[in-house]
C-alpha cells in the first residue's frame, strides 16, 4: 500500500522566512519573549522548515484495540521537548484551532500559544501561508486536515507554574499571561541557546459541546488524530524508515474547547495504535492529573479490546455506547 501524501507540501529556509515574514505580536507580553528569543545576542535562525498539511485519512478495516494500551505511558509534566529516546523522531501534538496558529500574536497563553511564543517562527510560518496561495487551516469544508512542522526551533522557555516569588501567584497559563507585567514576563522567559528544534502535529478538536458525545463526534475525533500520527508515521519514513516515532500529546481539546479528558486520552492511545506509532508519550501536567488518562486505559482493556480485534465501525459503536459527556470550559 503506497504511503499518504500530503495535500500540500512546502520548505522554507528557516533565516529567510523569519526575515521576509516577521511574526505580526500585537501584545506587549508576546513581544517580550520573541525578543529574549530572537533579538539582540540570540544565535541567527538556521535550518529548514517543513509544512504539510494533509486530508482526512480512512481509518483502518481492523483494529487491535488491545495493542495500543501497550504503546502508551504518562508524564506528570507539561511539554518539555526534551527527547525520551534519541533513535527515534519525536512529534508533538499542537491543540490547534481551525485557524493555524491563530492567536500566536495576540494576549492569549492556551496551550497553542505557548507553543507558538517558545517556537516564534511558527508566526513567520502563518504569515508566509497568508500570503500566499497556501491555507493556513487544520480542517476545512471536507473535514479535518491536521497540519505537520517539522525543524522548527524552540527558542525560549515560558514558566507558567505558579510561583509568588516570581510575581505569577496565578501562574501565566491562559489570560494570566496577558494580565502580567512586561518585568513578570521577563523574568519568566529564558532563552534556549543554542536552540532545539521539534516537530508539531497540529489537530484541531471539537469545541463546545454539551451532553453526551454523538457518535459522528466521536468518530471525527477518532479520524482526526489517525490523520496526524499516521501522517507524522509517513513523514519519518521519508526521513529515517526504520526510525521509532514518539508523540507526544496531552489532554488535547479538554481546556477552553470543553472536552471529556477520559474520552480524548482514548480515542488518541486509539490513534496512535492505528497509525503504527512505537510510543504515546501522554503529557499529564501532574501526578494528580493522570486518572483520567489512567481510566481510559482502563476502558481500552476492558471495554473496547477484543481477542480477535475489531472494525473500525464497531469500536466507534463501543466508544459511543460508552455515554461519556461533554466537560466544561476551563475558563482561562
Amino acid at each position: 500500500m503506497p504511503a499518504p501524501e500530503p495535500l500540500e507540501r512546502l520548505t522554507f529556509d528557516a533565516a529567510a522566512l523569519v526575515a521576509e515574514h516577521p511574526p505580526v505580536l500585537r501584545h506587549t507580553n508576546k513581544l517580550v519573549v520573541f525578543t529574549i528569543g530572537c533579538g539582540e545576542g540570540s544565535a541567527p535562525h538556521s535550518g529548514t522548515i517543513g509544512y504539510t498539511r494533509w486530508a482526512a485519512m480512512t481509518l483502518p478495516e481492523h483494529v487491535d484495540a488491545g495493542a495500543a494500551v501497550g504503546i502508551a505511558e504518562s508524564a506528570p509534566s507539561i511539554y518539555t521537548y526534551a527527547p525520551v529516546d534519541p533513535k527515534a523522531l519525536e512529534w508533538h501534538v499542537n491543540f490547534a484551532d481551525p485557524l493555524l496558529f491563530y492567536a500566536y500574536g495576540s494576549g492569549l497563553f492556551a496551550q497553542d500559544e505557548m507553543q507558538s511564543a517558545e517556537h516564534p517562527a511558527l508566526g513567520s510560518l502563518v504569515e508566509a501561508l497568508h500570503v500566499g496561495p497556501h491555507r493556513a487551516v487544520t480542517e476545512d469544508e471536507t473535514g479535518p486536515t491536521p497540519v505537520l512542522v517539522t525543524g522548527v526551533e524552540r527558542r525560549v522557555h515560558v514558566a507558567t507554574d505558579r510561583n509568588e516569588a516570581a510575581g505569577r501567584p496565578r501562574g501565566l497559563y491562559g489570560n494570566e499571561f496577558s494580565a502580567a507585567s512586561v518585568d513578570v514576563i521577563r523574568t519568566a522567559t529564558s532563552r534556549i541557546d543554542p536552540p532545539t528544534v521539534s516537530n508539531l502535529i497540529a489537530l484541531a478538536a471539537p469545541s463546545y459541546g454539551v451532553g453526551a458525545y454523538t457518535r459522528e463526534q466521536i468518530e471525527r475525533i477518532l479520524v482526526t488524530a489517525y490523520t496526524g500520527f499516521a501522517a507524522a508515521a509517513a513523514e519519518s519514513a521519508r526521513v529515517c524508515e526504520d526510525a521509532p516515532v514518539v508523540i507526544h500529546t496531552g489532554y488535547w481539546g479538554c481546556g477552553v474547547f470543553g472536552g471529556d479528558r477520559v474520552l480524548m486520552s482514548t480515542l488518541q492511545v486509539l490513534a496512535a495504535g492505528m497509525a503504527g506509532v512505537g510510543r504515546l508519550v501522554f503529557h499529564t501536567v501532574s501526578e494528580e492529573g493522570a486518572a483520567p488518562f489512567a481510566e481510559a486505559l482502563g476502558i481500552i482493556s476492558e471495554k473496547l479490546a477484543t481477542a480477535d480485534g475489531i472494525s473500525a465501525d464497531d469500536l466507534v459503536d463501543r466508544v459511543h455506547a460508552l455515554g461519556i459527556t461533554w466537560g466544561m470550559n476551563d475558563g482561562r
